[in-house]
């Protein structure tokens, strides 16, 4: 069975009352429907950004970004998880986003094109990423409801290749119809806004490859100089049904649905039991304890009292990434500038420290941290080292901190090795080192058992990885 979900989130957009629930529609070749493209877009740019969410909200306990008040929770140990729900989101979004290319193709809406070819390839990557081989070549044609995988790597090289087409066809002038500007919920409607997008995805993916003997850090920089040169670039959702997810959570954990526990890693990383330095985005992220202090739960420990009585840190309804309006990050100029960072690091120290200061600059900026506090902690002498000083550890803690809750701190993990100042097992783990991959999901073992690779140990890296 095929689906095409068209999200109430364009209703959003007209006015209309909506809920967070999508229509499905079975899509009947002898009676066939179709929405306009302006609908589609607004569609499938609010799953994009939706889609980092459930990503970063399924691997986010990896990264120890958060924490299960629960102890020897199955997220938390590295047990086996069904990421069914996360696996779906992204398949729906991606069928959607191949009707829209093909009906765009169809009328000359190349500008149409060109953004469902990079949200494919965002898809594309989460999948990579995550788990690794998926359909994708075979995996939306009605003919075939069991789709056969494509090799991890080939769906890297297609993203890749899906970006570069993306910029083509939105560099032509001669597109039939213009991005619509309130439905595009990512980028109003701004074609450069797009392109610089499509860099700054290229550019993360090449970085991606730091392990491998392809790794290129003249192209890395090539794609960054496309990409965002301030912080009013940056691809991101704000248009809501409702709330921003990470606010669902927040008000599910006030009224004792527990979630949103802030991992001891990251809170210690913030509150300077890590580094010594207090970082004055955490009062901006979570709660202060009924001790007066910033406390995180260890993962794979659970809580220390009955949830009730304030005793730990979690996401809150004021904090900037967890209000009802507050951003969902799809990729960002602060990214840009750690990437930057890195990559120059070996070759050019003066421009690598350049960046790496800015990165955190324009993190606290756009997380509203005022200037003399950012200043102050720019300042300290542990984070102003020097470039002489600066180290690749150096950069990915702090990248770590600003990247909080985005999927792609999972990459970088396993690109680093873990080996974040204070990063430890969590308590009780099934694993005997840190997990590199995810198993498949339950839906698709059910519906497409006979294609589903075979996972035998989630500490087996994928071929970036290695």
């Amino acid at each position: 069975m095929r689906y095409i979900k068209y999200l109430f989130a364009l209703m959003l957009v007209a006015g209309l009352t909506s809920c967070e629930k999508f229509l499905d529609v079975n899509d009947n070749p002898n009676s066939p429907t179709t929405a306009p493209l302006t609908g589609l877009l607004g569609g499938v740019t609010y799953m994009t950004g939706m889609n980092m969410y459930y990503a970063g909200n399924q691997v986010s306990y990896y990264t120890q970004y958060l924490a299960s008040p629960n102890p020897g929770s199955p997220i938390d140990v590295y047990d086996l998880v069904d990421a069914s729900t996360t696996w779906t989101n992204i398949y729906d979004n991606m069928t959607d986003l191949y009707d829209m290319d093909n009906m765009a193709a169809e009328v000359g809406a190349t500008h149409y094109q060109g953004v469902s070819k990079i949200m494919m390839a965002i898809h594309l990557s989460l999948l990579n990423d995550i788990w690794g081989d998926a359909p994708y070549s075979k995996a939306f044609t009605l003919d075939n409801p069991t789709p056969p995988y494509d090799n991890a790597q080939d769906l890297f090289n297609n993203a890749l290749s899906l970006l570069d087409e993306g910029v083509a066809l939105l560099q032509n002038s001669n597109t039939t119809v213009a991005l619509s500007n309130t439905l595009d919920l990512i980028h109003k409607g701004d074609v450069n806004a797009w392109i610089r997008t499509a860099y700054a995805i290229k550019a993360r993916l090449l970085n991606q490859l730091s392990k491998r003997p392809e790794y290129n850090p003249t192209a890395i920089l090539q794609a960054l100089s496309n990409a965002y040169q301030s912080s009013t670039h940056d691809a991101q959702l704000t248009t809501f049904n409702v709330r921003n997810p990470w606010a669902q959570v927040a008000v599910n954990n006030a009224g004792l649905l527990l979630d949103g526990w802030l991992s001891k890693n990251f809170v210690d990383a913030m509150n300077g039991t890590t580094f010594g330095v207090f970082d004055p985005r955490l009062p901006l992220i979570t709660n202060l304890t009924k001790f007066g202090d910033y406390r995180g739960t260890p993962n794979g420990g659970g809580r220390v009292g009955d949830g009730t009585s304030n005793e730990e840190s979690v996401l809150t309804t004021t904090g900037v990434y967890s209000s009802t309006n507050s951003p969902l990050f799809i990729a960002t100029y602060f990214e840009m500038k750690f990437i930057e960072a890195e990559v120059t690091l070996p070759t050019d120290p003066a421009r690598a420290y350049d960046a790496y200061l800015e990165g955190i600059r324009a993190h606290m900026d756009k997380l509203g941290v005022p200037a003399a506090e950012r200043d102050d902690y720019l300042n300290h002498p542990d984070v102003a080292v020097g470039a002489g000083n600066l180290t690749l550890q150096r950069i990915m803690d702090e990248k770590y901190k600003a990247m909080f809750l985005h999927p792609g701190t999972w990459t970088d993990a396993r690109r680093f090795d873990y080996q974040y100042t204070g990063f430890q097992l969590p308590l009780g783990a099934v694993l005997p080192t840190y997990i590199r991959r995810m198993d498949y999901p339950s839906v698709e073992k059910t519906r497409n058992g006979a294609n589903v690779p075979a996972v035998s140990d989630l500490t087996s890296r994928l071929w970036w990885d290695q």
